[in-house]
């Protein structure tokens, strides 16, 4: 199921060159700028060092800028990262939309519903 649903969503993401995870990244980034690292990690449901790898990436297109203070750093979104954010909720809604189609609506509700929970329960 799982290798299923990453296709679906790989599929959805493609034309904006991004994987769905560094995608999410950056809407996060996007909806927040001047957020930091572990805020996006705990948006994401991911560790630290994992979100790390998917903002070297983000930093290294040009989507993202990093800003130290002290022990803190913060994330900026790029003029071009900026841009692609109308392609990233298109993204996202072709997803959704995917999703809804293959398994129905309240079935893809349910899923993401079981998965959230899950992941809450896991953190802890």
């Amino acid at each position: 199921m799982a290798r299923n649903l990453t296709r679906i969503a790989e599929e959805a993401f493609a034309k904006t060159g991004l994987a769905p995870s560094h995608a999410f990244a950056l809407m996060s980034i996007n909806r927040n700028p001047g957020t930091n690292p572990s805020d996006v990690a705990k948006e994401m449901h991911m560790t630290p060092s994992t979100i790390t790898r998917f903002l070297d990436k983000l930093e290294v297109k040009g989507l993202i800028s990093r800003r130290s203070e002290g022990k803190s750093s913060s994330l900026w979104p790029t003029e071009s990262g900026k841009e692609m954010q109308p392609d990233l909720e298109q993204s996202w809604n072709e997803l959704l939309n995917s999703y809804n189609e293959k398994i129905g609506k309240e079935a893809a509700a349910g899923l993401a519903r079981v998965a959230y929970d899950a992941s809450e329960i896991l953190k802890e």
